[in-house]
């Protein structure tokens, strides 16, 4: 049987899988851009033209830049047969809409979805271990 838990956030993903009783860690970089569009007058009079931000064009390009990392991280556990995800914020959660809305095959084996903060790679190993310990 083959369990697999994931910490997630924005910059990487660190896949434990655990085969047989060994554990395997596999680390997956986002490549996300970091947007900050800064907006603002051209000017230092007060009243000046002002520069408008495309907000919905970075908004759109963050969204396909997580779409294709979930798919990066959903090709390298589709063999799994327990999945449980970790992470900070709301990335563990997105994941999880995404698998459940476009890899069901692999939605119907997320066992949990938990927050967690920042860790290192032992700790992650530590987490992934002892939940599928007790459960």
């Amino acid at each position: 049987m083959r369990q697999t838990g994931i910490w997630i956030d924005r910059d990487k993903a660190h896949i434990v899988t655990i085969e047989n009783g060994v554990e395997r860690l596999n680390t997956i970089t986002s490549n996300m851009d970091h947007f900050k569009p800064h907006g603002g007058s051209g000017t230092r009079l007060k009243g000046g033209p002002q520069n408008v931000v495309q907000d919905s064009k970075y908004l759109e390009r963050e969204k396909h830049q997580l779409k294709q990392y979930y798919t990066v991280i959903a090709t390298q556990i589709k063999d799994t047969d327990e999945l449980v995800i970790f992470g900070p914020a709301d990335t563990n959660e997105k994941l999880s809409k995404e698998l459940h809305e476009n890899y069901s095959s692999l939605s119907k084996k997320i066992k949990d979805v938990k927050k967690a903060d920042s860790m290192t790679d032992n700790q992650v190993k530590a987490l992934v271990r002892d939940f599928y310990e007790l459960n």
